[in-house]
């Protein structure tokens, strides 16, 4: 049972919002608070929540544990109201959200730029940008865009994937915007998708992704957090930051894990979702705190003041 409000009007307003005044969300971007900026030896924790739009709406056992908005919009503004959490990382109808709800005041922004490679879809890997565009997310005062970035070996469409994630990564930087790349080496196993997540294919996917688009200067890495961290590490001077996805081990696992790999250079912070959002034990800000209690000269006072 849902310790959340569970009146199915809650959100509602958000809805007569939109039919009404849809210029809110633009107005509401424009008056929101930026974050303070980024610090060398403050690492950032980000919350991510844009799995719903690519269709992947399980988290662990529970095929659709993020088909419920409401829920979700309960469970992000109680990750947010931490003010160890920097930002998020979303979707832009959960960004428009959020944004309609004021609980963006002091937070970064990451947009999610392609979701086209829709969860359990025969073209997968054609992974088109169907999101946020760079254009919008500097209208939004965002941060910069997140692109999901797998490489197929095996799959001709993984070329369009690159070339278009090259674009994205051009377009960010003409705006001076982050583009986080979250690279994998992937492969089909059985008609699904299946990422490896070895050292040797994690270094390789760093290896490819670092490379593309014609600058790296606004370039991060969002990297799984795998054996081996050390090498993986190793193989980039970008800023990196380390993302949950859906964790099978014990949370003290997890976190033990986490907690390791934070400690390693070039490490800029956590972007996590499902793992903090959906936890397996204890509420979503119990998991959080836990989180944040990881993180390396950084109390959250900038964002709370």
């Amino acid at each position: 049972m849902s310790r959340f409000d569970d009146n199915p009007r809650r959100y509602e307003h958000l809805s007569r919002i939109r039919l009404e005044d849809p210029d809110a969300v633009s107005r509401a971007a424009a008056v929101r608070r930026p974050h303070p900026g980024l610090k060398l030896g403050e690492q950032n924790f980000i919350v991510a929540a844009d799995h719903p739009a690519r269709g992947a709406l399980a988290v662990g056992d529970n095929k659709t544990a993020m088909a419920d908005r409401r829920d979700l919009l309960d469970r992000l503004q109680a990750a947010l109201a931490n003010p160890a959490v920097d930002g998020v990382l979303a979707s832009p109808d959960i960004m428009d959200d959020l944004l309609l709800l004021g609980a963006l005041d002091g937070k970064l922004l990451f947009g999610s730029m392609n979701r086209g490679g829709l969860s359990g879809f025969v073209n997968e890997m054609d992974d088109r940008f169907t999101g946020h565009t760079a254009e919008a997310l500097e209208a939004l005062g965002a941060n910069g865009g997140k692109m999901l970035t797998r490489i197929c070996l095996g799959d001709p469409a993984t070329v369009a994937t690159l070339e278009s994630t090259a674009k994205a990564i051009d377009s960010l930087a003409e705006r001076r915007l982050v583009a986080m790349v979250e690279p994998f080496i992937s492969v089909w196993d059985n008609g699904r998708v299946r990422n490896d997540l070895s050292a040797d294919a994690v270094i390789k996917s760093v290896a490819i992704a670092s490379g593309l688009g014609s600058t790296s200067a606004y370039t991060w890495m969002k990297l799984p957090v795998v054996a081996e961290m050390e090498r993986v590490m190793a193989a980039t001077t970008l800023p990196t930051v380390l993302l949950g996805g859906d964790p099978s081990g014990s949370p003290e696992e997890v976190f033990a894990s986490w907690g390791a790999a934070l400690k390693l250079p070039g490490v800029q912070g956590l972007t996590v979702g499902r793992a903090l959002l959906y936890p397996k034990e204890g509420t979503v800000e119990e998991a959080v705190a836990a989180a944040a209690s990881l993180l390396n000269a950084h109390t959250g006072q900038e964002v709370a003041s």
